[in-house]
């Protein structure tokens, strides 16, 4: 049996599959090792009934997540994932590489990713090819859903939401100024809580204020991270994964193509491309 794992900062998509098919898949809270220790780690995996059932019949892990950038961050999760997976092989990537493995069938491309948090890069058909875009939910982001909900309450602390958007909000979440701004300077994980906000945009996607929003945010993407990996490689196509990609793909083609771009592929839940990749490699 392997496991296959795409995970953000807010949610773990995991499979659980054999050649005859996937036994199990659920979600679980996300696992990034830029935000979360081994000991955090480890109590996702020892809270969840299904993963306690399978572990010793898993025998490898394939891991892609936000935040596992460098080894020491890999490191994080593998030797999490070693100890309660005792007879599985870990095998842990970043998020962009299973994003290419799904999209570009070993054939180069331009991979993006914007989910609750959003980067891009070169896949040469075999390696993604190192850059500086990673710089995280505080500098960066762009675009992402982290991104957006930043945007959506700034509008909302600067009293600059429409009136009937407004409404929508307090009647939704019911926060004031302290408390906003108390979850995002003093509490834990403060990207959790501004991604959470992209459902609240998603649920009034018919707001000309949301769409502004959105698209702001999607061309922020494009300019800062698809347009210089296109001026490096011109004839190579664009594929982009992840949820506000796929709930948004309208007006993600609109906004690519004010920017003289065209995307190939959006992909929302990469998870099941990258498991038929593994099981064509068997």
């Amino acid at each position: 049996m392997i496991a296959i794992v795409y995970s953000g900062s807010r949610y773990a998509h995991w499979q659980l599959a054999e050649k005859g098919g996937i036994s199990s898949e659920f979600k679980t809270p996300g696992i990034n090792p830029f935000l979360n220790d081994e000991k955090f780690i480890q109590n996702i995996l020892h809270k969840n009934s299904e993963l306690i059932n399978y572990a010793e019949k898993i025998k490898q892990i394939y891991f892609f997540g936000a935040g596992a950038s460098s080894k020491e961050r890999k490191d994080i999760v593998a030797t999490a994932f070693t100890k309660f997976f005792r007879f599985g092989k870990i095998v842990v990537e970043n998020d962009l590489y299973a994003a290419a493995l799904a999209s570009c069938n070993d054939q180069p491309g331009i991979v993006g990713v914007l989910g609750s948090g959003s980067n891009a890069a070169y896949f040469d058909g075999k390696k993604v090819k190192a850059n500086n875009f990673g710089l995280g939910y505080i500098l960066a982001d762009e675009g992402s859903s982290n991104d957006m909900g930043k945007m959506l309450l700034k509008s909302f602390l600067n009293e600059t939401l429409p009136e009937e958007l407004e409404q929508k909000f307090r009647k939704k979440y019911d926060l004031d100024r302290k408390q906003i701004l108390d979850k995002i300077y003093r509490q834990k994980q403060p990207a959790l809580f501004l991604s959470s906000f992209v459902d609240f945009l998603i649920e009034n996607r018919l707001d000309p204020f949301v769409k502004k929003l959105v698209c702001n945010g999607f061309n922020n993407y494009f300019q800062t991270y698809i347009l210089p990996l296109k001026k490096q490689y011109p004839l190579v196509p664009i594929h982009i994964v992840g949820t506000v990609a796929a709930n948004f793909e309208n007006w993600l083609h609109e906004v690519a193509s004010s920017n003289h771009l065209s995307i190939s592929t959006v992909i929302k839940e990469p998870i099941y491309n990258v498991l038929t990749y593994y099981f064509n490699k068997i």
